[in-house]
């Protein structure tokens, strides 16, 4: 490595060992930054080209305005990238395809790999079918690799193809969970250069590394692959908001309290697009276990990490994670001299500051529907009940005359807060001050009970936020025995679930000897996967099913994990809380939210009723299991033969050769298109004529709305395709699992249901006018698309502010580049969303200051021409084009921003730029 213009390349010493490194103190200004910053000014020290990443990047970081608003953008380089398997299935696809091309094009297909290091860990996919019993897991596994086949042969061909490129195997953990315990490195090690580890994920909760003091947060799979191939990833240096703690949890809160507590306290404060970092006595109080789970839960914020300096917790942690001593020798060498390590006795500069003194932190919840909506524990009976009468009154219409001759109202009085006691009351009440609809359910098994509005119909400790922490999973199985001794169980409308985000969690929970209490109250082992977090599951059961939906019940889930969103846990449930693991084993117990847990009987036991207060274990109980359990040869053996996998993984026949085999009958996994027909050097950039609108949209218009999601409905042009080729409606799996199929995922972008199409009147959804029919008929965007191609004409979409907003799916920006779009006209973009079009060839244009499609009056019937982008050919970039649309003419601003940016824009996207630089080397 040779040294930059601000001659920073020296020497650490660490044992008998020297590694070269970037000096952060050789820059002006370094020391004052905040942890986060410092991190990010390294990557520009060792990154800098004097192109990408200049001497100018660099001192504007180094002289960062904690005040500022953000405008300077910079080139961030990750030292590696992780991804699940979801999102991390058409990052492989597209480097096989790589492949293909390059062979094609004379060259070596073997170069095209990962030049950073690349993980994927199959998390995703495990559904939970089978519950509270001993087979489930196996059952569970079984079924997850009849489902997901071809999508698993793909993986195992990667894994042996790719160099750089590992897999973690089903059944082995959550990605982020796996992440922190085994694959952070924290202080990189890569050709005699020690640097800190950063890692940008296919995941938004890839921040949990933050807890251990690595830099990094989710990504679009586009931005991914780009990182893979040693690309760097644009970003504005941010506001960085100063989280103080102080003080020490009480006893009987959990970290699942704080973070809820401090996602609350974010959320209203407005960190979105910011970073937060946590600093203060506080810090110290907090073990890494805790730190995790506040990093994990970022995306709740808002904010795009959520990070701890390095201390002595850390390396503490890295030990016990079976981390060689060598490697911890240097973490600590390394933060101590270059700043990094946590002194909180210095307070860096922030530009907010927020505070938080932990003995405040009280037993919480969140819900129904939103992990910012906290409830103290004392007050959930309540707020559950004022929850459930907006939700009853909105399906059930309560002041409508009709629902009161249906469901006459009793003698008893409203909710408590609601003083209208003679309004109608849907669902009857009673007594109880609260909507009422007992339903009487049978089960197969004979098991007969009344379901009710609030009964907990699924109680999943789930998700790597609380089960990475050893705290509370011990806690929950202390509570689990404690219930059992008492003769509690739970109760049999609840469907119980144990899916732990790594083995290292069962292997402790057994050798404290209490899975048999989690076994006996019904907390099997499902999996090793993100289950009812993500929306995995699984059915109730059937007459449970039947009994909700056809008595609109407002049935609930307690879970363990990071989002409760509306209908995101199951389709039957409609109010999701987010809780500690010991408090889902408490409700499950309870069978209902209609309970002041911390004060009634949550069960009858064998003497007697049982309250919380009888069977919550005392901290000191928990932190004594903790200790005489855990240790590090649990995480040595659990992560020893960690990429190689069970039989079943083993066992999958895969093609073998440097060349995937792509089964043309596969509708999982195609050859994706990016490459057809590329040369070894690309085209003039041309200017763009006759183009028509297949989209006019209007403000806010997310990446959800623009990317396929979940399920595949039949009748839209995705199902028609699946039909098409053989695949029953059983059959259609969801667009997530199929992300690497381009032909099903182009048929859902742009599909939204909520999607408005102005060139439409009223309508919502896939649609737009078809102008190459005579009268311009309504059609599905996919079809129409399909119809401009066949006619040669381009496409572009005409767009309001902030288009692209929200998660940064990379198939947003895939999908309307296959659709044929060559350009989008917005007056505002999201940062990454634009970013993304560019890596896919498309054109960012933005409206000038003051104008818009409205202003202009454009309408999405004209035919657009646009002039001037041919000036890109000259090597520079021009900042406007003219627009001409029919009769009216207009000048748009040219998005591409940064040199990197132009040069994937003309070779028709990133992959395309990378492909050609590799043949030219």
């Amino acid at each position: 490595m040779s040294a930059n213009s601000f001659g920073s390349l020296d020497k650490l010493q660490v044992g008998d060992r020297s590694y070269d490194i970037y000096r952060l103190d050789a820059v002006e200004g370094s020391a004052r930054l905040p942890y986060s910053l410092k991190v990010l000014l390294e990557n520009l020290l060792r990154t800098e080209d004097g192109a990408n990443v200049t001497a100018d990047h660099i001192r504007a970081l180094a002289q960062w305005d904690a005040k500022a608003k953000p405008s300077k953008e910079i080139q961030f380089t990750p030292a590696r990238v992780i991804m699940q398997d979801f999102t991390g299935v058409p990052c492989v696809v597209d480097l096989a395809t790589m492949r293909e091309a390059v062979r094609d094009l004379g060259g070596d297909p073997t170069r095209i790999n990962p030049l950073a290091p690349a993980e994927m860990v199959i998390d995703h996919s495990v559904i939970v079918d089978y519950f509270g019993s001993p087979d489930a897991f196996e059952r569970n596994v079984q079924r997850e690799y009849e489902r997901n086949k071809e999508r698993y042969q793909f993986l195992r061909w990667g894994q042996t193809a790719f160099d750089e490129f590992k897999v973690v195997p089903p059944g082995t953990g959550i990605v982020h969970q796996v992440n922190i315990e085994h694959l952070a490195r924290v202080v990189f090690d890569r050709g005699g250069v020690a640097y800190p580890d950063t890692c940008v994920g296919t995941d938004s909760h890839t921040t949990m590394e933050n807890g251990i003091g690595v830099l990094g947060w989710g990504v679009g799979g586009i931005e991914a692959e780009a990182a893979m191939l040693g690309q760097p990833i644009s970003m504005l240096i941010p506001r960085v908001v100063g989280f103080k703690l102080t003080g020490e949890l009480p006893a009987g809160t959990t970290a699942t309290d704080l973070v809820l507590t401090i996602t609350e306290m974010l959320r209203e404060h407005g960190v979105v697009g910011k970073f937060v970092e946590f600093y203060g006595e506080g810090v110290h109080a907090l073990p890494l276990a805790n730190r995790a789970t506040i990093g994990n839960m970022s995306p709740e914020f808002g904010s795009t990490c959520a990070i701890f300096p390095i201390d002595d917790e850390t390396l503490k942690y890295l030990r016990l994670t079976g981390r060689g001593e060598e490697q911890i020798a240097l973490v600590e060498a390394y933060a101590k001299a270059q700043g990094l390590w946590l002194d909180p006795s210095v307070e860096p500069e922030f530009s907010e500051y927020m505070e938080l003194d932990l003995a405040t932190v009280v037993p919480s919840l969140a819900g129904p529907k939103r992990p910012q909506d906290r409830i103290s524990l004392a007050e959930a009976k309540q707020t559950w009940r004022r929850d459930v009468q907006n939700y009853v009154e909105s399906i059930q219409g309560a002041a409508d005359e009709a629902s009161s001759e249906s469901f006459p109202a009793s003698d008893s009085p409203a909710i408590s807060g609601d003083s209208a006691g003679d309004k109608p009351r849907p669902h009857g009440s009673n007594g109880s001050g609260r909507p009422h609809d007992v339903v009487p359910v049978t089960l197969e098994d004979g098991t007969s009970f009344e379901l009710d509005h609030g009964h907990v119909a699924v109680a999943a400790i789930t998700s790597c936020t609380n089960t990475s922490n050893p705290y509370v999973m011990i806690a929950a199985a202390l509570l689990a025995k404690n219930a059992v001794d008492r003769g509690l169980t739970r109760k049999p409308w609840v469907k119980t679930s144990l899916a732990p985000g790594s083995q290292v969690v069962t292997d402790y929970l057994e050798r404290a000897g209490l899975t048999p209490y989690l076994d006996k109250i019904g907390f099997n082992l499902v999996g090793y996967g993100c289950t009812t977090c993500i929306g995995n599951t699984g059915p109730l059961q059937p007459e449970i099913s039947k009994a909700v939906n056809d008595n609109d019940l407002a049935v609930t889930a307690v879970l363990s994990g990071n989002r409760n969103f509306e209908g995101r846990i199951s389709p039957d449930v409609k109010m999701n809380y987010l809780a500690s693991p010991p408090l889902v084993i408490a409700y499950a117990l309870a069978g209902t939210m209609d309970i002041d847990i911390l004060n009634d009987p949550i069960a009858e036991g064998d003497d007697g009723p049982v309250r919380l207060a009888d069977i919550w274990p005392a901290p000191e109980e928990v932190a004594a299991i903790v200790e005489s359990s855990i240790g590090q040869e649990m995480f040595t053996e659990s992560y020893a033969d960690v990429f190689k996998g069970d039989d079943r993984w083993r066992g999958l026949d895969i093609p073998t050769g440097d060349l995937f085999e792509w089964d043309t009958a596969s509708t999982y996994v195609r050859k994706a298109p990016y490459f057809d027909g590329m040369g070894a050097e690309p085209e003039p950039v041309a200017d763009i004529h006759g183009a028509r609108v297949l989209a006019k949209l209007g403000d806010s218009v997310t990446t959800d709305h623009i990317s396929p999601a979940g399920s595949i409905k039949a009748g839209t042009p995705a199902a028609q395709y699946l039909e098409d080729n053989g695949v029953a409606v059983k059959d259609f799996n969801s667009y997530g699992s199929r992300r690497g199929n381009h032909e099903v995922m182009i048929r859902g972008t742009f599909a939204n249901i909520r999607l408005r199409n102005q060139l439409l009147d009223g309508v919502e959804g896939g649609y737009t006018r078809d102008f190459t029919q005579g009268d311009a008929p309504q059609a599905f965007i996919y079809d129409a698309a399909q119809n401009y191609a066949a006619q040669g004409t381009p496409l572009v979409v005409i767009a309001g502010k902030e288009y692209g907003s929200g998660s940064s799916r990379d198939w947003a920006a895939k999908g309307t580049a296959l659709l044929g779009v060559r350009a989008v006209i917005a007056q505002s973009y999201e940062r990454i969303h634009r970013s993304n079009l560019i890596g896919l060839g498309v054109l960012p244009l933005q409206f000038k200051d003051g104008e818009s499609a409205e202003s202009l009056g454009l309408t999405g019937t004209e035919t657009f021409d646009i002039t001037g982008v041919t000036a890109l050919n000259e090597g520079g970039v021009p900042e406007e084009v003219t627009v001409k649309a029919d009769g009216k003419e207009f000048k748009a601003v040219v998005r591409i921003d940064t040199p990197g940016e132009a040069d994937y824009y003309r070779n028709g996207g990133i992959l395309q730029y990378v492909l050609r630089n590799l043949l030219r080397k």
